[in-house]
């Protein structure tokens, strides 16, 4: 027998479940399709066990590295990869069951299997079903619904020619099961995912080598943020090869790992480990949905939609990874209570992509909102950068960990705050501040003029926006 909601949802990811949660808020009768388990990629194959795996890390190489530093005495440290990999799942488990359980508070239906898009029906004349293909065997359930939320994510891409095998050839996904460590191990791609993975890695004792198309790792962030990430990471002892192209097909594998050649400079350069980490982006997730027995239009691979995240057909939306764009948990999220908001006929507020925070978990770790310096100067701006270092931070000193700076970029004439850039450590957790000043139209002279209280790792902020105007007191 069909069953009619307000909403039904296709991928309980971050995206989905968040925008079911207020869906259900908001009085609407709500399901979720998901084919594997709620929670999506960011909890079981992406943020949080990537972190989980990131911490343990950090913990390992600064007992073994640094702890003498601290006056600590450890003796001889080992790591127990398979505890590692224990305490991540641990991790996950427990969050997917809050997540199960919101589910159960907010009364929403969840459908285990596979969702697909009909077209209109007698039942459903104007926004068409969606038949759910139960992966527990049971007969396929038919779901009659006024609107529809495409949530579905994405996966990551490879390279034509580069095979995914999961022993020698990994993308995240199978790198995240490793039972044990490689003793060394090669990343293509020095985008945000492969500098997490590079910083990781090393941190475990595994030799590293980044191979980068671009003539700088994370070239979406900005230069000086790169700059000193290549220097900090170079430090560490991860090897890099930039503006190099890789040829996929003088990829070999065997008893003695990978080998693959890449063309820098003209020249053709060997690269050997033992096993590779393909890091190249992802790709959204839109076959087998349905998407051909609608008017939905899709180009280079994602949905298109109006910023209300309707697409062509107005009671179909779309959100997160599978409308590209700032690939991110926390924006999937906003994307899907924008489009619930809609459906309500709330009329919630186009979102700014320029005020969404971005978050690298290395170590160092990196944050940003906002434009970089390039992109200010493309656009007509005439700037004022204010730059502070965290080796003037008496709380980065305590914490052994004053590498690194916080960059404020300002509009000359307005004195409006275009962009925050920041490299050092715990900026994943300071960068919120500048994302707040930025939706608040805060200008320099304000964030300045807020008291950051002593000893915090906080101070940096409001030094760098001192040093807008040339007036840091602590330099």
């Amino acid at each position: 027998m069909a069953q009619n909601y307000d909403v039904v949802i296709l991928g309980g990811g971050t995206g989905g479940y968040v925008a079911a949660i207020r869906s259900a808020q908001l009085g609407l009768k709500t399901a979720i399709v998901e084919k594997n388990e709620l929670g999506g990629t960011c909890l079981h194959r992406g943020c949080i066990p990537s972190k989980a795996l990131l911490r343990s890390a950090e913990v390992y190489s600064t007992t073994k590295n640094h702890a003498a530093d601290f006056g600590v005495q450890t003796g001889e440290v080992t790591l127990d990869f398979s505890r590692v990999q224990q305490r991540k799942q641990g991790i996950v488990d427990q969050l997917h069951a809050g997540v199960q359980g919101l589910m159960k508070k907010g009364k929403i239906d969840i459908y285990e299997g596979i969702g697909r898009i009909l077209g209109p029906s007698i039942f459903s004349p104007n926004a068409g079903t969606i038949s759910v293909e139960m992966k527990n065997g049971e007969e396929n359930e038919m779901l009659i619904p006024n609107n529809v939320i495409i949530a579905t994510g994405s996966r990551p891409r490879t390279l034509p020619g580069l095979t995914i095998d999961g022993e020698f050839v990994m993308t995240s996904d199978e790198a995240l099961k490793m039972e044990t460590l490689p003793q060394s191990i090669l990343i293509v791609g020095g985008g945000v995912i492969g500098i997490e993975w590079a910083s990781m890695l090393n941190d475990f004792g595994v030799d590293v080598t980044v191979i980068e198309y671009a003539d700088r790792i994370i070239p979406t962030e900005d230069k000086d943020i790169s700059k000193e990430m290549l220097k900090l990471l170079k430090k560490k002892g991860i090897t890099f090869a930039t503006s190099a192209k890789v040829m996929a097909d003088t990829l070999e594998t065997g008893e003695n790992g990978v080998t693959i050649q890449a063309e820098i400079n003209g020249k053709n350069e060997s690269f050997s480990a033992e096993k590779m980490l393909v890091s190249v982006g992802r790709q959204a997730n839109v076959e087998n949905i349905g998407i051909e027995n609608t008017d939905i239009i899709v180009e280079k691979g994602f949905i298109q939609v109006k910023k209300s995240f309707q697409t062509k057909e107005s009671h179909i939306y779309a959100i997160g990874d599978v409308i590209g764009g700032l690939q991110l948990a926390h924006v999937a999220s906003h994307e899907g209570i924008t489009a619930i908001e809609h459906i309500k006929g709330n009329n919630p507020h186009a979102m700014n992509y320029d005020l969404v925070s971005r978050c690298i978990y290395s170590s160092p770790e990196a944050a940003s909102v906002g434009i970089t310096e390039d992109q200010a100067k493309e656009k007509g701006h005439d700037v004022k950068v204010g730059k502070f270092s965290f080796k003037a931070i008496g709380k980065a000193l305590v914490y052994g960990e004053s590498d690194g700076f916080v960059k404020i970029i300002a509009d000359k004439e307005t004195n409006d705050i275009l962009g925050v850039h920041m490299i050092g450590p715990h900026v994943t957790d300071m960068i919120s501040e500048a994302g707040l000043a930025m939706v608040l139209d805060a200008t320099p002279w304000e964030i300045a003029e807020t008291i950051h209280p002593h000893p915090t790792l906080s101070e940096v902020m409001g030094e760098a926006a001192l040093a807008v105007d040339g007036k840091a007191i602590h330099s």
